[in-house]
């Protein structure tokens, strides 16, 4: 993942620090007019906004500000019509819905990319070849706090060394998908364990302990090989799946496969003609699958590129998850008409 250079207060508006160098080193030049794109919310998304902007900006000379607020801080933001897009790395909840609702504001819900959570130990780890959705709720769930404090407890076969665990915070959509996926009940964590916002701890913190166990997105792994080793995790059928850009793609890989987020103001879609050519730009395959693998993401599906926009052009409001979450989702399902949007949140169409 590249480096990302903030400006102002935690948010990144391509233009405002002066002169933004493109990738090769060549300088981009500055946009015409008063035209913006304002993207806020998940800090997991904001590196493909960043990414996307960038390439839109010169491209279109259209400019484009990326803030990094967190998922719910985003919605905040977008819920008082202050944001075109909110980038997000969980479904909206039912209460910024209804936040939404009280300011009229109405949202298209697409997902942008793809991301896998994964399991991660030190590398040099040799006992630990493939785990259970059963023996990672043994090590995570509520009740397992003080009480599962080694390996030998999770696996008899294991050694009896004590297993020092990391992860997300509880302000992160990492932290709500995973414990949903695991202990089956968002926000249902183990407390005894280091807890970050910032990835980058994990990191070091596995990296560091020979009996360390983490959970972060993909892309971290990716960017850190060598220092962290992703464990495979057992599916329904038995068969033992690494985490990686072709597994969270065919969506092989559960449950820990999840859709990244835009949810894009609809007002201002209508209203905005700079903000449904980004859309336009956000979901052209060429550059999208480009600049999202670029960063360390991964691709939507060849054929999502398509329905996204044929949602987007058809506004279709609301969302499909109704306020709640869901594991296992295909893009395909969230980009089809069906879903709870309707029941959850009456006012989007």
């Amino acid at each position: 993942m590249k480096k990302i250079i903030l400006c102002g207060a935690a948010a990144l508006a391509l233009t405002a620090c002066g002169k933004t160098a493109d990738k090769s080193g060549g300088e981009v030049k500055a946009p015409a007019g008063g035209a913006v794109v304002q993207i806020d919310g998940s800090s997991t998304v904001f590196p493909i906004s960043e990414a996307l902007g960038e390439e839109f900006q010169k491209s279109s000379g259209t400019r484009v500000t990326v803030g990094l607020s967190g998922t719910g801080g985003g919605f905040k933001k977008f819920c008082r019509g202050e944001t075109d897009i909110s980038g997000a790395s969980r479904p909206i909840k039912k209460e910024e819905i209804e936040l939404c609702a009280q300011s009229g504001v109405e949202y298209i819900e697409l997902p942008v990319a793809l991301d896998a959570l994964a399991v991660i130990v030190n590398p040099t780890n040799s006992f630990v070849d493939c785990l259970t959705v059963d023996e990672l709720k043994a090590l995570w769930a509520p009740e397992s706090q003080g009480k599962v404090k080694t390996w030998k407890q999770v696996r008899g076969n294991f050694p009896a060394e004590p297993v020092r665990l990391f992860g997300a915070g509880t302000d992160s959509g990492t932290f709500d998908y995973f414990t949903k996926a695991i202990n089956g009940e968002e926000g249902a964590s183990r407390g005894d364990y280091t807890a970050t916002e910032d990835d980058n701890v994990t990191i070091t913190g596995v990296s560091g302990d020979k009996d360390a166990l983490g959970y972060l997105g993909l892309a971290y792994v990716t960017e850190n090989a060598g220092k962290v080793k992703a464990i495979p995790i057992r599916q329904k059928d038995g068969k033992c799946i690494v985490p990686s850009v072709g597994t969270a793609r065919d969506a092989s890989y559960q449950p820990l496969s999840r859709p990244l987020f835009y949810y894009v103001n609809k007002k201002h879609a209508d209203e905005r003609p700079h903000l449904r050519e980004f859309i336009k730009f956000a979901f052209s395959p060429a550059e999208s699958e480009k600049l999202v693998g670029e960063v360390g993401y991964v691709p939507l599906p060849a054929q999502a590129y398509s329905l996204a926009l044929a949602k987007f052009d058809a506004r279709r409001t609301g969302t499909y998850f109704g306020g709640g979450s869901k594991i296992g989702v295909t893009v395909e399902e969230l980009l089809s008409d069906a879903g709870e949007g309707a029941a959850a949140a009456p006012s989007q169409k």
